[in-house]
């Protein structure tokens, strides 16, 4: 399957369990109301006939019931809204400071930024649960932009360099494949049951176990009693398939993650490591246990029955890679980090070597099939290009993405046009602005920007995306209106400044308010027509200098979809606004993962027309991609 049906298969799943989570609802609050009919609606009757219906009772045991269930759901679905943070602090984490020295917390640091740039998504905060000694880590969020990466103190201290990336790439593909976002619903759904159930016991508790419930006694009782057991039976079933659906996905992820190294002895000793440790991957948290099946292996040192496993057996796992598995695991023990060459060392690294140097652009040959190819599906050659990416940055521009202040003053720098007059403009206006600190900071780092070259301009954003969300609402509030002026200095709309300027908004404005998640709207392309229209006119407008040639470049593009016989025509880079490009990619993310394959296939098609796919069309064309939460790896060949 490529990233358009994987997606399209997370969302199928997901509606599947809407619908069962919905009947079984529905059933709890059935058989709540035939219990209670059965104990009230009988009394006082001598001949021996049953009376089953009583509109009031009803109505009171079937709503009460639903409302308790649906509540509860809310309240925890509310309690997520911010994406993976929340779930990584309830589990005891806490971030890691991006300018850590720590050897192990910089090499785990290290590893997450590379996977990030080699599959195309904005780098997550990382978390660390220093109170767990197993082997574990989760990958949290609804979405790339609000995921994080969680690792246990064990994680860290025991796996080797290889190891701990085996680790990594397997929650990255849980963030490639929409597997976040089905985990976190699971969560809360399930905890709508609880609370059921969790009623259930208070009522018996307040009630002291006095009265029957009948002839006038207290009701408390028998109604704590059904609700507490009504609740822990839907339980049961919830956890049934959350357990059915998560141990399919943990071996989905396993395969990604070997597909995405090549490096199966990674994951591999991960997996041995666990079952030589004493503790395993358990995990202690007091709310380890709603939240075991987004851990790597299995939290949850008292799961005997293989039905309510949310991970599949250790053996069957490692076997999967070595079937000749004896099944005796050697006793881990703490050893040093190994930073091992084995990723980056030839012939693997040889995607990297045929680019020297790293750092410099030229335009290249891409088929539009191959963009939609690599779109969720990095290879090691990208992941050698991260890592040699980030080792290779000069000293002064790695620092910067480490720290607020300087990450800001960075992506400024960034933003800058390469017009010397258009670019002194937008100098005096962040003077005006009164940021002659962060101002100081961009003529430090201009220098170092302008000898890195365009093409990793969207690397680079990425790499500040951890020190940025650490400013505070106030200076992102100033930032943001920093980087809106900077692209609008002389009322004109340079191409690569919008890309950059709309996924920094993006993936930072969760952080600091509240936005409405993107849901799936659009299942055909036709209502979609005229937000294509505006972002392929941008893309053609990117490439092409004549009226003749974006045109030709719009048609190539708009032949990849379905227009019914409308005669569309490119809108003029100078009528195009950001508010209007904002609200078209607004709505284009809520379209189906089929149609976004339709509308990404269109723009892959109008930058490639003239055959040559040049470095500001792609960073235009992955940043669109990055729009429609569908992450491109970078385009190696444009190096």
């Amino acid at each position: 399957m490529d990233f358009f049906e994987r997606q399209d298969r997370a969302r199928r799943v997901t509606g599947r369990l809407i619908v069962y989570f919905g009947s079984a609802v529905v059933l709890i609050a059935l058989s709540v109301y035939l219990v209670l009919a059965l104990v009230f609606l009988q009394e006082g009757r001598h001949d021996g006939s049953v009376r089953l219906w009583e509109p009031g009772l009803f109505a009171g045991a079937v709503l009460g019931t639903l409302t308790v269930i649906g509540l509860g759901s809310l309240a925890k679905i509310l309690e997520l809204s911010r994406g993976g943070a929340t779930v990584a602090i309830a589990l005891g984490g806490r971030p890691l400071d991006t300018q850590s020295r720590d050897p192990d917390e910089r090499r785990l640091l290290n590893v997450v930024e590379e996977m990030a740039i080699a599959s195309g998504v904005p780098v997550p905060e990382v978390y660390l649960l220093e109170r767990e000694g197993g082997i574990n880590a989760f990958a949290a969020g609804y979405a790339p932009r609000d995921a994080v990466i969680g690792v246990t103190r064990g994680c860290l201290r025991l796996l080797g360099r290889d190891e701990l990336q085996g680790v990594i790439a397997h929650e990255f593909s849980h963030i490639l494949n929409g597997d976040m976002r089905l985990n976190l619903r699971l969560i809360g759904l399930l905890n709508g049951i609880l609370c059921l159930a969790l009623i259930g016991r208070v009522m018996l508790r307040m009630s002291g176990g006095r009265g029957s419930g009948r002839k006038g006694g207290n009701p408390l009782p028998l109604i704590g009693l059904v609700l507490l057991v009504f609740g822990a039976v839907g339980l049961l079933f919830g956890r049934l398939i959350k357990s059915a659906v998560s141990r399919q996905r943990e071996l989905l992820a396993d395969a990604a993650a070997v597909q995405f190294t090549r490096n199966p002895d990674g994951l591999l000793g991960a997996l041995k490591k666990i079952g030589g440790l004493a503790q395993g991957s358990d995990v202690s948290a007091p709310r380890a246990e709603e939240a075991s099946h987004l851990f790597f292996g299995n939290a949850l040192s008292g799961q005997r029955l293989s039905w309510f496993a949310t991970h599949p057996p250790l053996l069957e796992r490692i076997r999967v890679w070595e079937p000749a598995f004896d099944g005796v695991y050697p006793v881990t023990r703490a050893e040093p980090p190994r930073d091992s060459k084995a990723t980056a060392a030839s012939p693997r690294a040889s995607g990297v070597e045929r680019l020297p140097p790293l750092l410099r652009g030229a335009a290249a040959t891409v088929a539009v099939s191959g963009v939609l190819a690599q779109a969720g599906q990095p290879t090691i050659d990208h992941l050698a290009y991260a890592r040699a990416l980030v080792a290779g940055l000069p000293r002064e521009l790695r620092e910067a993405t480490d720290e607020p202040m300087a990450a800001t003053a960075l992506v400024y720098a960034l933003m800058l046009s390469g017009e010397p007059e258009r670019r002194e403009a937008q100098m005096e206006l962040l003077g005006k602005l009164g940021m002659e600190p962060v101002l100081f900071e961009v003529r430090r780092l201009m220098g170092q920007v302008e000898s890195i070259g365009a093409p990793v301009r969207l690397p680079v954003i990425e790499l500040c995306l951890p020190a940025l969300r650490r400013m505070s609402p106030g200076q992102f509030a100033e930032f943001e209106r920093a980087i809106g002026e900077l692209v609008t200095a002389d009322g004109q709309i340079e191409i690569h400044e919008y890309a950059l300027r709309h996924m920094v908004r993006r993936h930072l404005e969760p952080q600091f308010r509240a936005v409405r998640r993107p849901v799936v709207q659009y299942y055909v392309m036709k209502p979609l027509l005229p937000d294509l229209v505006s972002v392929l006119s941008v893309l053609a407008h990117a490439g092409h200098e004549t009226p003749e040639t974006v045109t030709a470049a719009f048609a190539v593009g708009m032949r990849e979809v379905e227009t019914r016989g409308m005669e569309l025509r490119p809108t003029e880079l100078a009528h195009a606004n950001l508010a209007e490009l904002d609200a078209a990619l607004g709505r284009m993310v809520e379209a189906a993962p089929t149609v976004k394959r339709q509308l990404l296939r269109a723009c892959a098609a109008t930058v490639s027309a003239d055959g040559r796919l040049e470095t500001r069309e792609a960073e235009l064309l992955r940043a669109i991609a990055d729009a429609l939460d569908c992450p491109v790896p970078p385009f190696l060949a444009l190096q």
